[in-house]
């Protein structure tokens, strides 16, 4: 069983966003370095590997859960910002005002 829990590997379908958010927002970048932080202790803890009490683990995993609900929230944001609004129908001119109002007046 893996017990390391990677950003990329939890939200695979946002790849390419939250690699555009570490590279452009501090606070997702904070986020996500303080997310691998604290994976990666709760993963030594877990094979025993450093120990702490049940009260810290504890700690650590509400703390990753909360750091997971952040970087996911600024991710769908994020998507919800890029997605392309929807364009109004380009205006033409109906053909019979462009041909009948005949030459422009002379001035």
């Amino acid at each position: 069983m893996d017990l390391h829990h990677p950003i990329l590997r939890e939200f695979p379908e946002h790849r390419e966003t939250a690699k555009l958010l570490k590279a452009r927002d501090e606070n997702f970048r904070k986020w996500f370095d303080e997310y691998h932080t604290v994976d990666d202790a709760i993963y030594r803890i877990e094979e025993e590997i450093d120990f702490a009490s049940d009260e810290d683990i504890e700690a650590l995993k509400k703390r990753r859960a909360w750091l997971k609900d952040r970087i996911y929230h600024a991710i769908n944001h994020a998507n919800s910002m890029e997605a392309p609004l929807p364009q109004p129908p380009a205006a033409s001119m109906p053909e019979r005002l462009s041909t009948s109002a005949g030459p422009a007046p002379p001035l």
